[in-house]
């Protein structure tokens, strides 16, 4: 059984996973990928489980991550939700599944207990079960927690659904009910909520992209986001994602910050690797090697 459950210090990180399984041909996913390079990598990605051994297909998790500090239950992206239409997306189309709620249930927090969602970024895996649907309605699914969002990604994507709402559904659903419903806090990508709790601006992959660092030097945790979305992308930072906003800016956001965390005892906890998708950072030639977690 992949480990779920990480405790840093007073702070414990739970995994509240929605899916995980093969989604993408990694020569697709990753645009400038060789197929030199691929094979060069196939036989540790595969025996690692971030290759799928039948069709080859990068293997990845869709996931939360609920993070219990001595004061706040925090949580951070809110996966693909359920009563989404998504017809760009087969996998993700009009998701009617009780994983997500199970696995927030599990931890022993309910939906009223969270105070923060904290969304890395608007995507549409990201932000799906920001809302849940009630008579109707899109009302948010945590109904005393506060959204999290950077005024800039923020800014963006709302004009970008104002321009052509078919361009960003998952705005319409996920992101609008919830500024109308004055649920919103907007912050800048680098805000400090506390001495335990800060925003780390790791732009690229969305315009205003933000990690969440939780906890203390020597006892602390990085939950990324979308800075990376395979180990592949740590040893070759450079290697852009098929729908980033700037590749080589969010290159250089992998390098700054594994530049900073690369052998330290900091746990890094992966949006999409698959179980147990949090780690270690490790230095590998002009990159760097995710070590996963036991």
């Amino acid at each position: 059984m992949a480990t779920t459950t990480f405790t840093i210090g007073n702070i414990t990180i739970h995994r509240v996973v929605e899916q995980e399984g093969p989604f993408f041909a990694p020569l697709e996913f990753f645009p400038s990928l060789t197929p030199d390079v691929l094979a060069e990598n196939r036989a540790w990605m595969t025996e690692g489980g971030y290759l799928d051994r039948q069709n080859g297909e990068l293997v990845l998790c869709i996931q939360a991550y609920l993070v219990q500090t001595p004061h706040h239950n925090i949580l951070i992206d809110s996966c693909v939700g359920n009563h989404k239409p998504r017809p760009t997306r087969p996998f993700w189309n009009m998701l009617n599944t009780d994983r997500f709620e199970k696995a927030l249930a599990a931890t022993g927090v309910s939906v009223d207990q969270i105070d923060f969602v904290m969304c890395t970024h608007l995507h549409v895996d990201h932000v799906g079960w920001n809302t849940r649907l009630e008579n109707g309605r899109w009302v948010p699914t945590f109904p005393k927690a506060k959204y999290v969002f950077s005024d800039r990604e923020l800014a963006y994507w709302t004009e970008t659904e104002a321009r052509d709402p078919s361009a960003a559904p998952w705005i319409t659903d996920s992101v609008l009910p919830v500024v109308a419903a004055k649920r919103e806090e907007i912050v800048k990508s680098e805000h400090q909520f506390s001495d335990i709790v800060k925003l780390l601006p790791t732009p690229g992959h969305t315009i205003d992209h933000y990690s969440v660092q939780v906890g203390k030097p020597g006892a602390d945790a990085v939950i990324t986001g979308d800075m990376i979305h395979s180990p592949l992308q740590a040893r070759y930072p450079e290697l852009g994602m098929r729908v980033d906003y700037s590749s080589e800016q969010a290159g250089e956001s992998r390098r700054r910050l594994f530049g900073c965390l690369c052998d330290t005892s900091t746990l890094v906890c992966t949006a999409h690797f698959p179980s147990p998708s949090s780690g270690h950072i490790k230095r590998w030639g002009e990159g760097f090697k995710f070590e996963p977690v036991p």
